[in-house]
């Protein structure tokens, strides 16, 4: 029989080694935000360093009141005729305040991407935002209130629920698929409206697994789409598929089975272009409403533009769906949010995956992973995760409930919090670069100089990498894309300066045009983000 000291002193042993196995792993988490008043589905970083975040417009009040007189009236909205409530909010980096910012139509699992200019565009959705073009203009926070405008004069040609958004070489945006839309249009509107894509009618299951495919533009200007377990090399000129790939085994990867995707760094000549896919969900568990299905723990990686492209495969230290792949300034991957049973849906979910985990592609098979600290907040359905140009990791929302629900097993997430990776820890800030230097805009291919600060002299390549803005939503990263530049060495300047040369990326097939955080990184260590515009 146990005795009550013995039983404190297992509690307290338990306690110690949870503790000390989680103090040795990398990696810190800070809660940036109590309450932002909206369980954030979809969120994008602005180059004026604020956050928009959006949640859906027909589930009821959010916890975050707009302005006054600032009530939306809508007679055929289920729940609630005139809304005084935000669905939308900005948050500020520098003072991690919210603001709240007024939607009028429906942004349900709808999709988005920045325009060259820096405005986001956001498109689609349920009931009345089905068809809906709406811009964001970021500004000033201190200065300025900028909001949605719903537009009224163009909409989409077919309604686009479940879609993705990819800017394209010349700054038009190409909006991929959605629930009953097997077809792809573009942004602005070409005068044919939306072209069939019969690939996604090829990919579709009885569980809609074709649903937010992963598209990455390749270094050749064509497109790698990937929806269900297929994937195609795309030319959305001709409307043409251009090259099949095999097809990734471990079962679909797509909404509703929930893996995610990224482009490695583009790097070097540009001409090679390499996609990961990981985890997702056991077919049938969507069908089934089934929260306990064992996910998958599969990756595959493919040389997109290679003549012969396999699959390469290798496992995560966790099984997971609805983890979200985000692009960190080194070219490395962080995997975060989701969970370890289940699928994407309503209350569909369960056994949240805590621990992040960071793959280094440039490691041998096998080597590749690496578990870091894990969090505390369970991030499952409708959560996202977003690059800083400080370097941290925004993660926000988390609502697996069709209502804002919180006396539950998984509450409705409120809260926003920032994960740090190792190359921001404490004893590696005497080989953090300070990037003093930087131009506002470049041309494609221009030449141009950079200037950072070191407090240890440098040792070897200083790297000056441009990473993207994307639009986080539903385990993948709209638009998410790292291209390192050539430069030369890190050369000693006035004032503890030193000088390096960049040239800039050669095309918007390599890098379309828009606005890029600049990384410059010494020795894996990056340093706080410049924005730079990337113009034609």
């Amino acid at each position: 029989m146990t005795t009550p000291k013995l039983l404190f002193l297992l509690i307290f042993l338990i306690h110690f080694v949870t503790m000390s196995s989680r103090a040795d792993l990398p990696g810190t988490w800070e809660l940036l935000v109590a309450d932002a008043g909206i369980a954030s589905m979809h969120t994008a970083v602005t180059h004026f360093n604020t956050v928009v975040l959006l949640d859906r417009t027909d589930i009821g009040p959010s916890r975050k009141l707009l302005p006054p007189h600032h009530c939306r009236v809508d007679p055929n909205d289920p729940i609630l005729k005139k809304d005084c409530y935000a669905h939308s909010v900005l948050l500020d980096l520098q003072t991690n305040s919210i603001r709240p910012l007024m939607i009028l139509t429906d942004t349900w699992c709808s999709s988005g991407q920045f325009l060259p200019d820096g405005t986001l565009l956001h498109t689609g959705g349920d009931l009345d935002g089905f068809r809906k073009f709406r811009k964001f203009t970021p500004c000033e926070p201190s200065t300025s209130l900028c909001d949605w405008e719903e537009l009224q004069d163009t909409q989409l040609s077919q309604g686009r629920w479940y879609a993705t958004n990819q800017i394209l070489p010349n700054g038009e945006i190409i909006i991929v698929g959605g629930r009953a839309a097997n077809s792809v249009e573009f942004f602005p509107p070409r005068k044919e409206g939306a072209f069939e894509f019969p690939f996604l009618t090829q990919a579709e299951d009885n569980q809609h697994d074709n649903l937010y495919p992963y598209v990455h533009l390749l270094p050749n200007g064509h497109l790698f789409i990937f929806a269900n377990n297929k994937a195609v090399m795309y030319d959305y000129n001709t409307n043409k598929v251009v090259k099949d790939y095999p097809i990734l085994e471990g079962g679909p990867r797509n909404y509703p089975s929930a893996g995610s995707s990224a482009m490695l760094a583009l790097t070097e000549d540009y001409s090679s272009a390499t996609i990961v896919i990981c985890g997702g969900a056991e077919f049938g568990a969507y069908l089934q409403r089934s929260s306990d299905t064992p996910a998958h723990g599969s990756c595959g990686r493919i040389e997109a533009t290679g003549e012969n492209p396999v699959w390469e495969m290798e496992d995560m230290p966790f099984a997971r769906i609805m983890g979200d792949m985000v692009m960190l300034p080194t070219g490395d991957i962080l995997i975060i949010n989701g969970a370890q049973a289940g699928t994407q849906g309503f209350e569909m979910a369960s056994n949240p995956c805590l621990n992040p985990v960071l793959y280094r592609p440039s490691e041998p098979l096998g080597l590749r992973f690496m578990t870091l600290t894990p969090g505390t907040v369970p991030r499952m359905y409708h959560s996202t995760a977003n690059l800083l140009p400080d370097g941290r990791i925004l993660l926000a929302g988390s609502n697996p409930h069709f209502f804002y629900k919180f006396a539950t097993e998984f509450p409705t997430e409120l809260r926003i919090e920032a994960f740090s990776l190792e190359y921001l820890a404490a004893d590696k800030a005497n080989i953090r670069p300070v990037l003093v230097e930087s131009p506002e805009k470049v041309n494609y291919g221009e030449e141009f100089d950079v200037a950072v600060t070191v407090e240890l002299p440098v040792v070897g390549i200083v790297e000056v990498n441009f990473a993207s803005a994307p639009f986080s939503t539903h385990s993948f990263s709209q638009g998410q894309r790292l291209v390192k530049l050539r430069v030369t060495s890190a050369i000693p300047d006035v004032a503890g300066k030193y000088k390096i040369g960049c040239t800039a990326p050669p095309d918007g097939r390599v890098a379309p045009p828009g606005y890029y955080m600049v990384f410059a990184v010494n020795q894996g260590v990056p340093s706080v983000a410049r924005w730079v515009q990337l113009v034609v």
